[in-house]
């Protein structure tokens, strides 16, 4: 049956929502890395540093959304915060914050790209949150794999308008402040959507259709060991999302398809992130997202082994068609865990993953410092982000083996066909 116009608006006000935080207010960095070297306002080593910056207020974003359920019932003056209200606060924020990067102020960046990194979490995990329970309600999971289409389509448009921007020989100050304005133009058509707020703190979340019986009981090894592997994404992946179009000039320099492996990467993730539409609800997300980890690892690989046009085209697609799918994947499972406390521990997932975007660049980084040229040097870091991603699968199916998926018949109606 075809979606419903109040789940399919549901799922594009997030899909938008985390176009903005997440495509531009985290990834827009990558495309105008090389024009911001280019123009010697940073150098990689800089550049290594802003980024794990904007990783670490990443990390101390997603810390605010684990602790907050202890922090309120532990301290009175701390706030209750509705779903709606903190997206648009953060969004905000989000675009005020980019449009700062245009300033000829590198002192400021780094605190400009810690506060957008608190930001991009923040609104990531509430977006999350509010909208796959609001589509479970509607009896339209599956519809919320079109949600994590949106830091794809960011991506897509941040590189593609970087690439006009390099081609029309124009500034990174420039870029910065047209994607603020894209920011400022999507979050605009969500506003809206999250002004409707039905998740108040004291909400009761809808429990996913089908969903074990043991799930609301689900031990914290269970749930510690799912925010490892996740983990092992977030460290496996950003290495090559950070440095992707300098990798590529080092490798082949002055081929026209230079400006284009980071969009191939963004259109990648929008199509993964559309055909998790049409997924089974039935389905063990810990294989799936074994699967996912197995691709990025392969798309890593192929970028290593044949570092040419064709193979950083191939290596880009195939490292972004799970993306955000590994992402949608997490959270279904985090709300078949824990269904009552889906936004604290889809904190504490992103808490892990975002230690290991931390931990990606400052690798990069030091491996850089020791190889004898940048080429070596981006080499063993990628190496090293591919074995993460295999462990990561491997711990998947070590989850799926230790802890077997025990189903329950779905109450009537609780699930609706979508063929």
């Amino acid at each position: 049956m075809p979606a419903s116009p109040t789940a399919l608006r549901i799922a594009v006000a997030g899909m938008l929502s985390l176009a903005v935080a997440m495509g531009i207010g985290r990834f827009a960095f990558t495309p105008l890395l090389p024009m911001m070297l280019a123009e010697r306002t940073v150098d990689l080593a800089g550049a290594s540093w802003l980024a794990s910056a904007n990783y670490l207020g990443y990390l101390l974003g997603a810390l605010l959304c684990t602790l907050g359920p202890w922090l309120r019932a532990r301290a009175p003056w701390w706030p209750a915060w509705h779903s709606g209200a903190v997206v648009r606060v953060g969004l905000a924020a989000t675009c005020l914050l980019t449009a700062g990067m245009a300033l000829p102020l590198p002192a400021l960046w780094p605190t400009l790209r810690f506060t957008a990194g608190v930001a991009s979490a923040v609104v990531f995990v509430f977006t999350s949150g509010w909208c796959l329970m609001q589509l479970a309600r509607r009896n339209e999971p599956a519809l919320g794999g079109l949600i994590y289409a949106g830091p794809g389509a960011g991506i897509v448009a941040s590189g593609l308008a970087a690439g006009l921007l390099v081609q029309w020989e124009r500034s990174a100050a420039l870029g910065w402040v047209a994607f603020a304005l894209l920011g400022a133009a999507l979050s605009a058509v969500v506003w809206p959507a999250f002004m409707a707020d039905g998740d108040g703190p004291g909400a009761t979340p809808a429990r996913p259709a089908g969903t074990g019986a043991a799930s609301a009981g689900a031990g914290a090894a269970e749930v510690w060991l799912l925010a490892l592997a996740y983990g092992l994404a977030g460290f496996g992946y950003i290495i090559t999302a950070t440095f992707l179009p300098v990798i590529a000039r080092e490798a082949i320099p002055g081929s026209a398809w230079l400006d284009l492996f980071w969009p191939i990467f963004g259109a990648g993730a929008v199509v993964g992130a559309v055909l998790v539409t049409r997924l089974r609800a039935a389905r063990d997300m810990r294989a799936l997202l074994a699967g996912c980890y197995a691709v990025q690892a392969l798309g890593i690989a192929v970028g290593v082994w044949l570092p040419s046009a064709a193979g950083f085209g191939v290596g880009s697609l195939l490292l972004g068609l799970p993306f955000t799918t590994i992402t949608f994947f997490a959270m279904q499972e985090v709300r078949r865990l824990r269904p009552a406390t889906a936004h604290s521990a889809m904190g504490l997932l992103t808490v892990l993953y975002g230690t290991g975007q931390i931990a990606g660049p400052l690798l990069a980084a030091a491996v850089l410092a020791r190889s004898a040229t940048p080429a070596q040097g981006f080499e063993r870091s990628l190496a090293i982000a591919a074995a993460a991603l295999v462990a990561g699968a491997l711990l998947y199916l070590a989850l799926l083996r230790r802890y077997p998926l025990v189903s329950r018949p779905a109450a009537p109606g609780a699930a609706r066909g979508r063929g």
